[in-house]
């Protein structure tokens, strides 16, 4: 029952967040980042125990052919995570995703070190972050951040943050950028804060 749950929160998700959806039936077949998804919480599951780690490996990358989304089977995903369009993303083992999170194509949760450590990003919930952007290292972003289109991202920041740019700033959300959007017509692309 927990399985059929989850799967109708993507469903819904996917249809909250990307207005091009037109039902849950086309979006099960065809969304690529839900694939992924489903995909990386059966590899996640299997992640867990150290004898199943090779077939985890090896479903993650099966899985990266079939949608080009690399997500390691070791990052930790949140609920109604939400990949929009998906090729090029990659998620590294130690990132952490919160609930409600939404990322574009070419988006990287990469390390910046080869240490054995934690050197991923952790992303709180309900933020979005815009196509190309790369935020790297064991920083944190806070909870209902927005990081724009591009942004290179290697500072801690806090919650209600826009954060853009090379190297990327922050500065705080207004009251209007972080009311959601309820409306496809209402939508706020983060490439807005370039």
């Amino acid at each position: 029952m927990r399985f059929l749950s989850r799967l109708s929160e993507d469903l819904q998700g996917a249809s909250s967040h990307d207005p091009a959806a037109r039902g849950n039936t086309e979006n099960f077949l065809a969304y690529s980042g839900l694939h992924a998804i489903w995909i990386h919480r059966l590899t996640h599951r299997l992640w867990q125990n150290p004898q199943t780690r090779f077939p985890a490996r090896l479903l993650s990358q099966f899985g990266r052919f079939l949608t080009g989304i690399e997500i390691h089977p070791g990052a930790t995903i949140g609920r109604r995570f939400f990949i929009d369009h998906g090729m090029g993303v990659v998620i590294g083992e130690t990132a952490e995703i919160g609930d409600d999170v939404m990322i574009y194509h070419g988006v990287t949760l990469g390390g910046r070190s080869l240490a054995k450590t934690k050197r991923h990003p952790t992303i709180g919930d309900r933020v979005v972050i815009g196509a190309g952007a790369k935020v790297l290292g064991p920083i944190t972003i806070g909870a209902d951040s927005a990081i724009g289109a591009n942004a290179v991202v290697v500072k801690d920041a806090p919650e209600g943050s826009i954060i853009t740019g090379i190297p990327a700033k922050n500065r705080p959300r207004t009251a209007d950028e972080l009311a959601p959007a309820v409306d496809p017509a209402e939508y706020i692309d983060p490439a807005m804060w370039i």
